[in-house]
Protein backbone atom coordinates (compact mmCIF):
# COMPACT_ATOMS: atom_id res chain seq x y z
CA UNK A 1 0.00 0.00 0.00
CA UNK A 2 2.82 2.39 0.66
CA UNK A 3 3.49 2.89 -3.04
CA UNK A 4 -0.36 2.66 -4.45
CA UNK A 5 -1.79 6.04 -5.17
CA UNK A 6 -4.24 6.68 -1.62
CA UNK A 7 -7.69 7.24 -2.82
CA UNK A 8 -11.12 7.68 -1.03
CA UNK A 9 -11.39 3.84 -0.65
CA UNK A 10 -7.70 3.61 0.62
CA UNK A 11 -8.98 5.82 3.16
CA UNK A 12 -11.94 3.72 4.24
CA UNK A 13 -9.91 0.33 4.24
CA UNK A 14 -7.71 2.17 6.65
CA UNK A 15 -10.53 2.73 8.97
CA UNK A 16 -11.82 -0.70 8.35
CA UNK A 17 -8.59 -2.08 9.38
CA UNK A 18 -7.48 0.26 11.99
CA UNK A 19 -4.86 1.47 10.13
CA UNK A 20 -3.79 5.39 11.10
CA UNK A 21 -4.57 8.44 8.59
CA UNK A 22 -1.78 10.36 8.17
CA UNK A 23 -2.68 14.28 6.86
CA UNK A 24 0.28 17.26 6.70
CA UNK A 25 -0.02 20.58 5.04
CA UNK A 26 2.14 21.71 2.02
CA UNK A 27 2.53 25.21 0.15
CA UNK A 28 5.35 24.35 -2.23
CA UNK A 29 6.99 21.82 -4.25
CA UNK A 30 9.65 20.75 -1.86
CA UNK A 31 7.82 20.20 1.10
CA UNK A 32 5.03 18.63 -0.26
CA UNK A 33 7.68 16.40 -2.14
CA UNK A 34 9.20 15.76 1.04
CA UNK A 35 5.82 14.56 2.70
CA UNK A 36 5.05 12.73 -0.11
CA UNK A 37 7.92 10.78 0.05
CA UNK A 38 7.43 10.22 3.68
CA UNK A 39 4.92 8.33 3.08
CA UNK A 40 1.96 11.07 4.41
CA UNK A 41 -1.38 9.97 2.94
CA UNK A 42 -3.04 13.07 2.78
CA UNK A 43 -1.11 16.72 1.92
CA UNK A 44 -3.36 19.53 2.30
CA UNK A 45 -2.45 22.76 0.75
CA UNK A 46 -4.61 24.37 4.11
CA UNK A 47 -5.27 28.11 4.86
CA UNK A 48 -2.78 28.07 7.25
CA UNK A 49 -0.98 29.37 4.16
CA UNK A 50 -2.20 32.64 5.53
CA UNK A 51 0.10 32.22 8.93
CA UNK A 52 2.83 29.82 8.37
CA UNK A 53 3.55 31.17 4.56
CA UNK A 54 2.21 34.77 3.98
CA UNK A 55 2.42 36.18 7.73
CA UNK A 56 -1.56 37.00 8.53
CA UNK A 57 -2.42 37.04 12.24
CA UNK A 58 -5.28 34.68 11.28
CA UNK A 59 -6.35 32.77 8.07
CA UNK A 60 -8.95 34.42 7.63
CA UNK A 61 -6.87 36.74 5.01
CA UNK A 62 -5.95 34.39 2.33
CA UNK A 63 -7.91 34.42 -0.68
CA UNK A 64 -8.95 31.76 -3.56
CA UNK A 65 -6.26 33.17 -5.67
CA UNK A 66 -3.27 32.33 -3.00
CA UNK A 67 -4.89 28.91 -2.11
CA UNK A 68 -5.24 27.55 -6.17
CA UNK A 69 -1.35 29.66 -6.76
CA UNK A 70 -0.30 27.25 -3.69
CA UNK A 71 -2.01 23.91 -4.81
CA UNK A 72 -0.07 23.74 -8.35
CA UNK A 73 3.35 23.28 -7.20
CA UNK A 74 1.72 20.90 -4.24
CA UNK A 75 0.00 18.29 -6.85
CA UNK A 76 2.94 18.31 -9.32
CA UNK A 77 5.20 16.66 -5.81
CA UNK A 78 2.62 14.24 -5.26
CA UNK A 79 2.98 10.85 -6.59
CA UNK A 80 1.45 8.97 -3.59
CA UNK A 81 -0.45 11.36 -1.46
CA UNK A 82 -4.10 12.29 -2.33
CA UNK A 83 -4.06 16.43 -2.46
CA UNK A 84 -7.20 18.16 -0.95
CA UNK A 85 -7.03 22.00 -1.52
CA UNK A 86 -8.37 24.10 1.74
CA UNK A 87 -11.78 26.25 1.11
CA UNK A 88 -11.06 29.72 2.19
CA UNK A 89 -12.90 32.13 3.99
CA UNK A 90 -15.57 33.89 2.04
CA UNK A 91 -14.95 31.15 -0.76
CA UNK A 92 -18.29 29.25 0.05
CA UNK A 93 -20.37 31.09 2.61
CA UNK A 94 -22.47 32.89 0.32
CA UNK A 95 -24.62 30.96 -1.61
CA UNK A 96 -24.49 26.92 -2.72
CA UNK A 97 -23.42 28.08 -6.11
CA UNK A 98 -20.38 30.07 -4.70
CA UNK A 99 -19.36 27.38 -3.59
CA UNK A 100 -19.74 24.57 -6.06
CA UNK A 101 -18.38 27.06 -8.42
CA UNK A 102 -15.22 27.48 -6.21
CA UNK A 103 -15.05 23.64 -5.18
CA UNK A 104 -14.63 23.22 -8.92
CA UNK A 105 -12.22 25.57 -9.21
CA UNK A 106 -9.85 23.94 -7.24
CA UNK A 107 -10.17 20.72 -8.93
CA UNK A 108 -9.80 22.71 -12.39
CA UNK A 109 -7.21 24.95 -11.71
CA UNK A 110 -5.69 23.93 -8.48
CA UNK A 111 -5.41 20.60 -9.64
CA UNK A 112 -6.25 18.79 -6.73
CA UNK A 113 -8.59 15.82 -6.04
CA UNK A 114 -10.49 16.78 -3.07
CA UNK A 115 -11.39 19.85 -0.91
CA UNK A 116 -11.74 20.60 3.29
CA UNK A 117 -14.37 23.23 3.90
CA UNK A 118 -14.96 24.37 8.05
CA UNK A 119 -18.27 23.69 10.01
CA UNK A 120 -21.15 21.73 10.94
CA UNK A 121 -24.54 21.03 10.52
CA UNK A 122 -24.71 24.77 9.11
CA UNK A 123 -22.98 23.38 5.86
CA UNK A 124 -23.96 19.91 5.27
CA UNK A 125 -26.00 21.77 2.46
CA UNK A 126 -22.95 23.10 1.05
CA UNK A 127 -21.36 19.74 1.79
CA UNK A 128 -24.03 18.17 0.28
CA UNK A 129 -24.22 20.07 -3.18
CA UNK A 130 -20.43 20.24 -3.65
CA UNK A 131 -20.13 16.34 -3.41
CA UNK A 132 -23.37 16.24 -6.33
CA UNK A 133 -21.14 18.13 -8.54
CA UNK A 134 -18.56 15.65 -8.42
CA UNK A 135 -15.72 17.19 -5.74
CA UNK A 136 -15.23 15.02 -2.96
CA UNK A 137 -15.64 16.58 0.44
CA UNK A 138 -13.75 16.37 3.70
CA UNK A 139 -15.61 18.22 6.75
CA UNK A 140 -14.06 19.85 9.68
CA UNK A 141 -15.35 20.36 12.85
CA UNK A 142 -14.96 21.39 16.75
CA UNK A 143 -12.82 24.56 16.71
CA UNK A 144 -12.89 26.27 12.83
CA UNK A 145 -10.05 29.29 12.58
CA UNK A 146 -11.90 30.81 10.14
CA UNK A 147 -14.74 31.84 12.82
CA UNK A 148 -11.56 32.62 15.18
CA UNK A 149 -13.32 35.71 15.97
CA UNK A 150 -17.61 34.29 16.52
CA UNK A 151 -16.35 31.70 18.98
CA UNK A 152 -13.84 33.91 20.76
CA UNK A 153 -10.30 32.66 20.09
CA UNK A 154 -8.76 29.57 19.80
CA UNK A 155 -10.25 27.22 22.51
CA UNK A 156 -11.13 24.04 23.07
CA UNK A 157 -14.58 23.63 21.94
CA UNK A 158 -16.98 20.71 23.75
CA UNK A 159 -16.26 20.70 27.14
CA UNK A 160 -19.75 20.29 28.44
CA UNK A 161 -21.87 17.97 27.73
CA UNK A 162 -24.22 20.11 25.53
CA UNK A 163 -22.02 21.68 23.30
CA UNK A 164 -20.21 18.33 22.44
CA UNK A 165 -23.80 16.83 21.61
CA UNK A 166 -23.64 19.68 18.89
CA UNK A 167 -20.09 18.28 17.79
CA UNK A 168 -21.76 15.13 17.53
CA UNK A 169 -24.59 16.22 15.53
CA UNK A 170 -22.33 18.15 12.97
CA UNK A 171 -20.28 15.06 11.94
CA UNK A 172 -23.47 12.90 11.95
CA UNK A 173 -24.79 15.53 9.70
CA UNK A 174 -21.68 15.78 7.44
CA UNK A 175 -21.22 12.17 6.65
CA UNK A 176 -24.96 12.29 5.59
CA UNK A 177 -24.19 15.68 3.43
CA UNK A 178 -21.74 13.05 1.67
CA UNK A 179 -18.26 13.85 3.22
CA UNK A 180 -15.88 11.16 3.01
CA UNK A 181 -13.78 12.49 6.14
CA UNK A 182 -13.45 14.85 9.15
CA UNK A 183 -11.14 16.60 10.73
CA UNK A 184 -12.17 17.17 14.46
CA UNK A 185 -9.62 20.30 16.04
CA UNK A 186 -9.58 20.97 19.49
CA UNK A 187 -12.25 19.36 20.95
CA UNK A 188 -11.90 16.53 24.53
CA UNK A 189 -10.62 13.19 23.35
CA UNK A 190 -13.84 11.47 24.99
CA UNK A 191 -15.86 13.02 22.07
CA UNK A 192 -13.73 12.24 19.03
CA UNK A 193 -13.52 8.70 20.54
CA UNK A 194 -17.67 8.59 20.43
CA UNK A 195 -17.59 10.28 17.03
CA UNK A 196 -15.08 8.06 15.39
CA UNK A 197 -17.46 4.98 17.00
CA UNK A 198 -20.27 6.40 15.15
CA UNK A 199 -18.77 7.61 12.39
CA UNK A 200 -18.65 4.99 9.06
CA UNK A 201 -16.09 7.57 7.42
CA UNK A 202 -12.78 8.38 9.12
CA UNK A 203 -11.96 10.99 11.13
CA UNK A 204 -8.52 13.02 11.60
CA UNK A 205 -7.68 14.99 14.79
CA UNK A 206 -5.99 17.47 15.64
CA UNK A 207 -5.37 17.99 19.12
CA UNK A 208 -8.34 15.53 19.52
CA UNK A 209 -6.80 13.00 21.31
CA UNK A 210 -5.60 9.11 20.27
CA UNK A 211 -8.81 7.46 19.20
CA UNK A 212 -8.97 9.65 15.87
CA UNK A 213 -8.59 7.28 12.51
CA UNK A 214 -5.87 9.58 11.78
CA UNK A 215 -3.85 12.79 13.02
CA UNK A 216 -2.65 16.05 11.72
CA UNK A 217 -0.49 18.71 12.47
CA UNK A 218 1.08 21.73 10.79
CA UNK A 219 4.26 20.38 9.36
CA UNK A 220 6.13 23.78 10.27
CA UNK A 221 4.99 23.15 13.92
CA UNK A 222 6.53 19.26 13.89
CA UNK A 223 9.51 20.42 12.58
CA UNK A 224 10.41 23.27 14.50
CA UNK A 225 10.04 25.97 11.45
CA UNK A 226 7.48 28.18 13.08
CA UNK A 227 8.43 28.80 16.12
CA UNK A 228 5.65 32.28 16.79
CA UNK A 229 3.70 30.24 18.95
CA UNK A 230 2.93 26.76 19.51
CA UNK A 231 -0.20 24.94 20.34
CA UNK A 232 -0.46 22.70 23.34
CA UNK A 233 -1.30 19.80 20.87
CA UNK A 234 2.04 19.91 18.88
CA UNK A 235 4.71 17.66 19.45
CA UNK A 236 8.11 18.79 17.80
CA UNK A 237 10.07 16.04 15.95
CA UNK A 238 12.75 18.50 14.81
CA UNK A 239 13.92 22.02 15.99
CA UNK A 240 14.90 22.82 12.58
CA UNK A 241 15.26 27.07 13.15
CA UNK A 242 18.41 27.03 15.13
CA UNK A 243 20.32 24.68 12.62
CA UNK A 244 19.00 27.02 9.42
CA UNK A 245 20.20 29.95 11.21
CA UNK A 246 23.41 28.92 11.87
CA UNK A 247 24.00 27.50 8.47
CA UNK A 248 22.54 30.80 7.32
CA UNK A 249 25.12 32.57 9.56
CA UNK A 250 28.14 30.61 8.78
CA UNK A 251 26.97 31.46 4.76
CA UNK A 252 27.24 35.34 5.71
CA UNK A 253 30.26 34.91 7.73
CA UNK A 254 32.21 33.21 4.93
CA UNK A 255 31.24 35.38 2.58
CA UNK A 256 32.02 38.72 4.30
CA UNK A 257 35.61 37.00 4.83
CA UNK A 258 36.70 36.14 0.71
CA UNK A 259 36.40 32.56 2.29
CA UNK A 260 33.27 31.64 -0.56
CA UNK A 261 33.22 31.06 -3.17
CA UNK A 262 36.29 28.97 -3.40
CA UNK A 263 38.21 27.79 -6.59
CA UNK A 264 36.12 24.38 -6.53
CA UNK A 265 33.14 26.40 -6.60
CA UNK A 266 33.22 28.54 -9.65
CA UNK A 267 33.79 28.09 -13.45
CA UNK A 268 37.26 28.53 -15.93
CA UNK A 269 37.81 29.23 -19.28
CA UNK A 270 40.14 28.12 -22.16
CA UNK A 271 43.72 30.37 -21.43
CA UNK A 272 44.19 31.27 -24.98
CA UNK A 273 40.50 32.58 -25.01
CA UNK A 274 41.36 34.40 -21.52
CA UNK A 275 44.17 35.72 -23.12
CA UNK A 276 42.17 37.33 -25.70
CA UNK A 277 40.07 38.94 -23.50
CA UNK A 278 42.65 40.36 -21.61
CA UNK A 279 44.41 42.06 -24.29
CA UNK A 280 40.95 43.42 -25.65
CA UNK A 281 39.84 44.81 -22.21
CA UNK A 282 42.68 45.30 -19.88
CA UNK A 283 45.39 47.29 -22.10
CA UNK A 284 47.40 49.61 -19.87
Amino acid sequence: MKNEKVTIQTLLEMKAKGEKITMFPAYDYPMASLLDRANADIIIIGDSLAMVILGHDHTISVTMEEMIHHCKPVVKACKRAMVVGDMPFGSYQISEEQAVQNAIRFMKEGGVEAIKLEGGGGVAGVTKAIVKAGVPVIGHIGLTPQTVFQIGGYKVQGKSASIAKNIIEDALALEEAGAFAIVMECIPAPVSRIITQRLKIPTIGIGAGIDCDGQTLITYDILGLFDRFIPKFVKRYANLSPTIVEALQNCIKEIQEGKFPETKHSFTMNEDELKILKETFLKE
